[in-house]
């Protein structure tokens, strides 16, 4: 049954609902029957029974007294919860008490879901108790009182049928009556106070997402929760979920995820969401949580280029594949370089050398990857958002980086050897020399892959920093090894390492290759460095940073001139100092002018003749956009991202994408992330991503979710896109 056709339903049950409620208005003038003559009970009505309980006979004067309502249904009939979901009233109670005698709301055990047709109902079969609270005033006399209930409530199977009864409950007021807490519990209202939802536990955790389409409730309680369900205690004006939808679950290791889909008549998300979480038939909990919006709920719908349903275990997975696409992509490659030149000059030597050089190089990486994970957590648990990559918004960060690229391509060129400047420290140091370098290459490829994003990452990392602290380690740890595990195979197995070629003179002409890449690596951070700066004030600093370039290259020389000398290598350290010391003296708040930006660059070639006007990326802009019923496209980008920069040359600036994005009538927006900006790394975390590159496609049609690209374009995949989007 269609969605419209649901609505259809809904709308003629609740008018004969209308119907039954106007007729039973008749219900306080006696014009429907009323069973039970104002005694507890039980009494019969149609299709249940009903009678008032209580724990005790006695209530102490100031003390309380736990009574209920209780209700037995016939066979496959129900009564309702507080809220009844898409139709139905809940049981009343309107009390005559006698002076000193006050009585509190009734509470609703734990509910469940009562399909009917195409609609969803919520509440009880079989049997049910409503406990509630009597007080007495501590000026009571001893003595009888009665307890008068006019009872209303509604019983439905295939119709509904209005009831009335007429109870009573007679207590005694007695000094010193036990307490509810000291009376037996037995029967249907003890098991039903056991049965209401508590309030969530100490260090317990709730919180709720929302898009146009759907809820996500997230329950932190340290427990593997296996199943969940939500009951919205709010109803009126409308319903706040689609009742009927199924609720689908995600098991974490301490806690649930549960996504809800929103109903189809809210118009705004409200600012709070409460009601009751199930998690079994025994065990449920009054929640209530700020809703939190965002674009798209991470995992809640499969989007173009993300993995469909995302669990922990898939995004493992996807990070681990990540990983070893990684290797492929132009950041890494140096060090792939530098690693081949490792394994040829050790391919002569034993095979358990080999394997726990590789072995070294791995721990490396994960070790750097743990780091990284680490301050993200903590950026988190201060409030504040970063994604993969954020060190690359850092001047300082960047100057020391290409420094250290610089000194290293140095050697590597000839001007000094490592080697040779490190054991004059000790000459035993040598062996432990060479695992460090395997260890700190295995850092250098870390930091060096923070810059690219490969497929199948995106979606893990972007899933991975909205999780548990837990699950975040496991899926950066698995990136790290995917990272690190061709390497290791490669060195793990035999006759792989025979078949490289037996060290000689050609690996000198290896190694200023491998130099070459290095320092082609250190032009692009010295770029990078100044972008991250207006036009005027970058060109200064990319100075001072060369300036630095040069004591470093004076310090490479002094440990070519003399090496293995304690003085050339003091002399050298002073001089990287000195020279490291240049740019960082003068690294303040970066941030560059509009005018200096490649947003400007993008915006300015396209009024010069480009069909596409690339806009600065404002949320204010995307709801306007989106208001005036144009697809959005941004561009989540950083000077400092190489596929970023790959993917805007080779398809968003050509001419079949610029044709298609101004026939579809699309919105271009670049999100600019080379310097820290907390609304793109918000608007990024609102998609499931936590870094650059990222592409969302935004349809048309009112209320659609945003379509999330692969982070490794292709004109194809964008046309479709646009094509998909645009109608």
């Amino acid at each position: 049954m269609q969605l419209k056709d649901v609505r259809i339903v809904r709308k003629i049950r609740l008018l004969m609902l209308l119907v039954l409620v106007l007729a039973g208005s008749s219900w306080s003038r006696g014009q429907i029957a009323a069973v039970g003559d104002g005694g507890p009970g039980p009494v019969k009505a149609q299709h249940l029974t009903a009678e008032l309980v209580s724990l005790g006979s006695a209530i102490a004067p100031g003390g309380t007294q736990q009574v209920g309502l209780v209700l037995t249904m016939d066979e496959h009939w129900h009564v309702y919860w507080t809220n009844a979901g898409d139709s139905g009233e809940p049981p009343h109670i309107k009390w005559t008490l006698p002076e000193g005698i006050t009585a509190g709301e009734m509470q609703f055990p734990i509910p469940q879901r009562l399909p009917l047709g195409p609609l969803m109902d919520f509440g009880y079969e079989d049997e049910v108790a409503f406990p509630l609270t009597i007080s007495a005033a501590a000026m009571m006399r001893p003595g009888p009182v009665h307890l008068d209930a006019q009872v209303n409530w509604l019983v439905c199977a295939q119709v509904c049928i209005p009831g009335k009864a007429h109870l009573g409950l007679d207590l005694m007021v007695q000094p010193g009556a036990p307490q509810p807490s000291q009376e037996p519990h037995v029967g249907a209202l003890a098991a039903a106070m056991t049965l209401i939802p508590k309030p969530l536990p100490a260090g317990t955790k709730f919180s709720v997402r929302g898009d146009k389409q759907q809820f996500e409730l997230t329950l932190i309680d340290g427990k593997k929760e296996k199943d969940a369900e939500f009951y919205p205690f709010d109803k009126d004006p409308t319903d706040v979920i689609a009742n009927a939808e199924e609720q689908n679950i995600e098991v974490q290791r301490d806690g649930v995820r549960l996504w809800v889909k929103r109903s189809p008549d809210l118009a705004v998300l409200p600012a709070t969401l409460h009601g009751v979480l199930k998690l079994s038939d025994t065990v449920a909990y009054d929640v209530s949580a700020p809703v939190v919006q965002v674009d798209s709920v991470v995992g809640a719908k499969p989007v173009s280029g993300s993995a469909p349903g995302t669990t922990a275990l898939s995004a493992i997975a996807l990070a681990f594949f990540g990983g070893i696409i990684l290797n492929l992509m132009p950041c890494v490659f140096p060090v792939l370089f530098l690693k081949g030149l490792s394994l040829m000059q050790s391919s002569s030597q034993d095979r358990a050398h080999v394997r726990r050089h590789g072995l070294v190089y791995a721990l490396g990486i994960l070790v750097s990857f743990w780091a990284i994970v680490a301050v993200l957590l903590i950026v988190r648990a201060g409030g504040s958002h970063a994604g993969w990559g954020f060190q690359l918004q850092s001047p300082g960060f960047l100057a020391v980086l290409a420094s250290f690229l610089f000194l290293f391509a140095l050697s590597l060129a000839g001007q000094f050897d490592i080697g040779l400047s490190l054991t004059s420290v000790g000459g035993s140091l040598a062996e432990k020399q060479g695992y460090a370098g395997s260890f700190f290459t295995g850092v250098l490829a870390t930091v060096v892959a923070t810059p690219c994003t490969a497929p199948l990452m995106g979606a893990a990392i972007g899933f991975a920093l909205a999780q548990t602290v837990g699950v975040t380690f496991a899926v950066f740890t698995a990136l790290a090894l995917g990272l690190a595990a061709p390497y290791v195979l490669l060195s793990w197995h035999p006759a792989w390492v025979r078949m490289l070629p037996k060290p000689g003179a050609w690996m000198e002409v290896f190694k200023q290759i491998t130099a070459a890449i290095f320092f082609a690596t250190v032009i692009w951070l010295a770029w990078v460095y100044g972008q991250l700066y207006a036009a005027g004030e970058g060109v200064n600093q990319l100075a001072l940073l060369l300036a630095c370039f040069l004591l470093l290259a004076i310090a490479g020389w002094a440990l070519g001139r003399w090496p293995a000398k304690w003085a050339s290598g003091i002399t050298a350290v002073v001089l990287i100092a000195l020279g490291l010391a240049i740019p960082l003296s003068q690294v303040r708040g970066a941030g560059r002018s509009s005018a200096g930006s490649p947003v400007a660059e993008q915006t300015s070639a396209a009024a010069a003749g480009s069909e596409v006007v690339w806009q600065p990326y404002s949320e204010q802009g995307l709801d306007a956009a989106r208001a005036a019923g144009h697809p959005v496209f941004i561009d989540f980008t950083a000077a400092w991202c190489l596929s970023c920069q790959f993917n805007e040359k080779a398809v968003l600036k050509s001419a079949d994408v610029e044709r298609a994005l101004a026939r579809g009538g699309v919105v271009t927006m670049r999100a600019d992330w080379t310097n820290s900006d907390p609304e793109i790394t918000k608007k990024l975390a609102s998609v499931g991503r936590a870094g650059v590159p990222t592409y969302v496609l935004y349809p048309s049609a009112a209320g659609s979710a945003a379509d999330v690209l692969p982070e490794l374009l292709t004109k194809d995949l964008v046309l479709k896109a646009i094509e998909r989007d645009s109608q």
